[in-house]
């Protein structure tokens, strides 16, 4: 089985391509380091794309809050309030951000957005009261002098229990 059609023969390309490089065009030679430059570019943009979320991430520090065990159910309450403010804030300023890119495509994002601003203004609404009734009932737990309800310490690592 032939890889090249009936007429052709890898001796007549070769042929072709010398003829071709022999022949005095002024085009010939940017036309040759242009093609072999964009060949390049798409090749190494496949292997960039490659690369792309499969790497291992390396040296990547993860911060977290270090709480004390003894905090109590009214201060872990107020930072979850401020954590879903915090929350708020950031989303409304991607959305800021996603809807200049919209606008700059032609993406008609208004009616939609008045929708949604809606539902969330009730899921913040709802989230909020649900916090509100919780830090109303630590708080009455706190004034009525109850213990706090803190998990049992956790043994240390490599010690039996």
């Amino acid at each position: 089985m032939a890889i090249f059609p009936r007429p052709v023969s890898p001796r007549s390309a070769a042929g072709d391509l010398w003829g071709y490089l022999l022949e005095k065009r002024s085009h010939r030679w940017p036309l040759l380091g242009l093609s072999a430059a964009l060949t390049w570019v798409i090749i190494w943009m496949f292997v960039l794309d490659a690369n792309t979320n499969t790497m291992p991430k390396q040296n990547q520090i993860t911060y977290f809050q270090n709480w004390t065990a003894d905090r109590s159910d009214v201060a872990v309450i107020l930072q979850q309030k401020k954590d879903l403010a915090a929350r708020v804030k950031a989303l409304h300023a991607k959305q800021k951000e996603m809807q200049k890119i919209a606008d700059m495509f032609g993406i008609e994002w208004r009616e939609e957005a008045k929708r949604n601003a809606a539902r969330e203004a009730e899921a913040v609404r709802y989230l909020n009261a649900q916090l509100d009734k919780k830090l109303a009932e630590a708080q009455a737990k706190l004034d009525a002098g109850q213990p706090l309800a803190s998990p049992a310490p956790l043994a240390p690592v490599g010690t039996p229990e």
